[in-house]
């Protein structure tokens, strides 16, 4: 009960902050340049409102932590620094245009950050391994949000997915009382409540603030809830279910993210780092579907990864060979697929 109630208020604050943020953007004429994304420039006020319920969400938190016993500040503050680092740089990316490499760097210290503070893939026994999975992770997700972020609400419904749909749902599962569930609530209200402005046609846009923080806050907490999840009476899940769960759970991210690096670079020899409207997401508009029809395409999938996410967990205590190759073909036909999609109607891309 005081979960929902907490969800409540959040959602309200949330339609109410990101109403105001809009106004105020407008009449002030401070709308942003939104280079490469879909539609014409609008405010980027998402980002603001997310960090304001996360900030709300940690204060929360801390109010309760006598509650919780075993609870690691040190893992705490890690997240909590990581999760600023990544705004202050997606605010600074939204105001000033930074180069890449400035993105790239940040994104290296909220991987550091979070490994110096135990905060870490722990799934091999040499822990260099697991640091350089951790910042591949890390990395590679903020990108991939951040990259994501291209047509109306799409990062935003396959957040919510990844936050609604499965970690809180493992966490009521496996009655996991984590103290984290505060934060993990307040910034899936923020991302309801955004989302009645990002929907199509939009109102706001949540910006690289927005999308850079939501890629560091998911790779924490994808951390904690999936690389590291731990099945109740101390049950050791096998390497390779434990490696197949955030891939799937992750893969619309990770596949777009994977497909545009690889079309930019690799076939038409420009930087990846550059915008442009050569998306999985875009494609599927090429080929005649509406912009709503894309976003509930991807909300579609995004239910789907959750449900192979979710069973990927309950059959590991039994995992064999006939699972591997069942949840492995399920990614590679999903790849394969937008992969395909991406290479119809080139000729449609526009500038």
């Amino acid at each position: 009960m005081k979960y929902c109630i907490f969800f409540i208020i959040f959602f309200i604050f949330s339609i109410i902050i990101n109403d105001f943020l809009i106004k105020f953007f407008r009449k002030n004429k401070n709308n942003i340049n939104n280079e490469g994304r879909w539609s014409i420039s609008k405010p980027t006020t998402g980002g603001i409102s997310f960090f304001i319920c996360f900030l709300i969400s940690v204060m929360s938190l801390v109010y309760t932590t006598k509650q919780y016993s075993g609870f690691s500040f040190l893992e705490f503050y890690g997240i909590m620094f990581a999760c600023i680092t990544g705004f202050l740089a997606g605010l600074f990316d939204d105001a000033y245009k930074t180069v890449p490499w400035f993105k790239f760097a940040m994104q290296l210290l909220c991987a550091f950050i979070l490994i110096y503070t135990n905060t870490y893939v722990k799934i091999f026994d040499m822990n260099l391994l697991n640091y350089a999975i951790t910042v591949l992770w890390v990395v590679g997700i903020m990108n991939a949000i951040n990259l994501l972020d291209n047509m109306d609400a799409i990062s935003t419904i396959v957040s919510v997915s990844i936050i609604s749909l499965l970690i809180i749902i493992i966490a009521f599962y496996y009655n996991i009382n984590h103290p984290y569930l505060f934060i993990l609530i307040g910034v899936l209200a923020s991302l309801f409540g955004f989302l009645k402005f990002n929907w199509y046609p939009s109102k706001a846009y949540m910006g690289d603030t927005g999308s850079i923080f939501l890629g560091i806050f998911l790779a924490a907490f994808g951390i904690i809830f999936i690389w590291n999840f731990q099945i109740p009476d101390n049950i050791v899940m096998p390497l390779i279910p434990n490696l197949l769960a955030p891939v799937i759970i992750f893969s619309l991210p990770i596949i777009d993210t994977t497909t545009v690096f690889f079309k930019r670079l690799i076939i038409n020899k420009k930087s990846p780092f550059i915008g442009g409207k050569d998306h999985t997401t875009h494609h599927l508009s090429y080929l005649g579907l509406s912009d709503r029809s894309v976003a509930l395409i991807f909300a579609g999938i995004s239910f789907i990864n959750i449900i192979m996410g979710l069973l990927i967990f309950k059959y590991s205590v039994i995992w064999n060979n006939f699972f591997t190759i069942t949840f492995g073909s399920y990614f590679v036909l999903l790849f394969g697929f937008l992969f395909i999609i991406t290479n119809i109607n080139n000729n449609l891309i526009k500038d």
